[in-house]
């Protein structure tokens, strides 16, 4: 609404290098984003978008003791909400992996900071339209579908 100050997207950061997750907190922090909570391996995000329901994640794809894609299928299952891949692996079987997993944006590293919000702003919005149009298609009724099947005795 006009007026009204925007939320700020909560965040949840994966990232197994400690760095890179560091430098990935800060960014985000400085470009209007509310970094709610940050892991360092796939067990701890699942377990952190369970307790601190974030708006949006950012995983890394390799990730000890559960992948990012792993990690993703699990928090997608539980509570859907737009995730973005960080990963080195640009390879098209580790895209369709993370794509199957409800992953709505890639990141490919070493990622440039001018690539990250509009990554995250793309997938938050891509998720809200999916989000819209399951609404729609929710509040139709469904009509009955009439199928004529010969069976092998007619």
């Amino acid at each position: 609404m006009h007026g009204e100050p925007e939320r700020r997207l909560r965040v949840l950061v994966a990232e197994d290098e400690t760095i890179i997750r560091m430098d990935l907190c800060s960014l985000l922090a400085r470009h209007g984003f509310h970094v709610v909570a940050d892991a360092a391996n796939g067990m701890q995000a699942v377990d952190l978008a369970r307790t601190e329901q974030p708006d949006v994640a950012v995983l890394d794809l390799r990730m000890p003791e559960l992948d990012g894609i792993e990690a993703a299928r699990r928090i997608y299952a539980e509570r859907p909400l737009p995730i973005v891949m960080l990963t080195a692996l640009s390879d098209r079987a580790n895209v369709g992996r993370a794509i199957d997993a409800g992953v709505f944006s890639y990141l490919v590293k070493p990622f440039r900071e001018s690539d990250v919000v509009p990554a995250l702003r793309a997938a938050v919005a891509r998720h809200a339209e999916l989000l819209g149009a399951l609404r729609e298609v929710g509040k139709k009724p469904l009509k009955p579908v009439f199928v004529n099947v010969p069976s092998a005795a007619s």
